[in-house]
């Protein structure tokens, strides 16, 4: 009785530790799905038994908000993750409309990715939630709000909560706004964004070398996230992301494991994959694993947020020439282990995921 009293024991505090080490997350991201960069980076943490994942919050960018919602909650659905809510964020940016984004382009040129403001998905209701292709999900998101969600998280995790953004920043942008200490209380964050000087011939870059989705979206977010109080930034960049690709290394090897997730990816990730990179996958990855990182560049970020050609694009400066006004070190990633990426997917993917935390059950 004794032996197994410690052996018990023993195994409580193997758990606590193991609980200990996890890394606390709340994952912001545009969701957009099934498959998909947007929803393999949340599988990366949904599947990872060294992430906390706090929650998911979602925010317009790739589409919107609506039907992204309810893609994420499917995917919590599908790997047995509904103890992880989802916590719907910003239907819009913080000043871009349809109308001005129609305008820029009429003036200034045209993106090639305009996300949900695009033609096609303006054709609708921005809150019209189409038939899913992975099935409506059963789950509910949360009645909680994006932006006090995380501003809750930081407070109750003081220094403990990475927010990884891996869309548009706004709903980050609105939590440091509504709660002046929330950037300095998080313990970093980590984004998917911006553009430096990437080798590429893709006439979306070529010929706009420093623009970025993301940023370029909602430009004023991007700005104001940048410049908060963080303790550390670390962005995974245009440059890098370049530099990855899922298939058909990932989609292939995916297709021989049989956990939920892979079936998942396997069946809803769109192929021949023509241009998509693992753009979210990355940032998540080398949260867990950093050597998949070989070199960054520690550089001042800014988004310019002037009316023109530029607006959205990514600003960066030296020591000697930043402007006055006050700008993080942000150490932008640039080249990667693209072998080390590609296998660290492959083997968390082909797993089962972790069971739902006892504290997420308890709440």
């Amino acid at each position: 009785m004794k032996m197994f009293q410690k052996l018990f024991a023993c195994a409580a505090l193997c758990v606590s530790v193991a609980a200990h080490a996890q890394r606390y997350v709340i994952a912001d991201q545009d969701a957009s799905g099934p498959g998909g960069s947007d929803m393999m980076s949340l599988l990366v943490f949904l599947q990872s038994p060294q992430v906390h994942l706090l929650g998911i919050t979602v925010v317009t960018g790739d589409n919107w908000r609506d039907q992204e919602v309810q893609h994420a909650l499917r995917l919590t659905e599908v790997t047995g993750r509904t103890d992880v809510k989802v916590y719907p964020g910003a239907a819009f940016p913080l000043l871009r409309t349809v109308e001005s984004t129609r305008l820029q382009a009429k003036l200034y040129g045209k993106a090639h990715f305009e996300g949900a403001f695009s033609e096609h998905n303006t054709e609708k209701p921005w809150d019209f939630v189409p038939a899913l292709r992975e099935g409506a999900p059963t789950a509910k998101p949360a009645e909680e709000d994006a932006a006090h969600f995380m501003i809750r998280m930081v407070h109750k995790y003081p220094h403990q909560v990475t927010i990884y953004g891996a869309g548009p920043l706004t709903n980050i942008a609105i939590a440091c706004r509504l709660d002046p200490h929330f950037a300095e209380l998080a313990q970093e964050l980590v984004i998917m964004g911006g553009s430096l000087a990437p080798i590429t011939d893709k006439p979306e870059w070529a010929n706009a070398p420093r623009h970025e989705f993301n940023f370029w979206f909602d430009a004023e977010a991007a700005s104001m996230v940048l410049r908060a109080p963080w303790k550390k930034i670390t962005d995974t960049t245009i440059d890098i992301s370049l530099k990855t690709r899922p298939d058909p290394e990932v989609l292939d090897g995916l297709a021989k494991a049989h956990s939920p997730a892979a079936e998942y990816i396997t069946k809803y990730f769109r192929r021949p994959v023509t241009i998509n990179y693992l753009w979210d996958e990355l940032p998540a990855v080398w949260m867990l694993d950093p050597a998949v990182v070989t070199r960054e560049q520690v550089t001042y970020m800014d988004v310019d947020t002037m009316a023109g050609p530029n607006y959205g694009d990514t600003l960066t400066y030296s020591e000697e020439a930043k402007p006055a006004y006050f700008l993080n070190k942000v150490h932008a990633q640039m080249d990667v282990d693209l072998p080390r990426l590609q296998n660290f997917l492959i083997d968390l993917l082909s797993k089962p995921a972790p069971k739902p935390y006892i504290e997420a059950l308890t709440k």
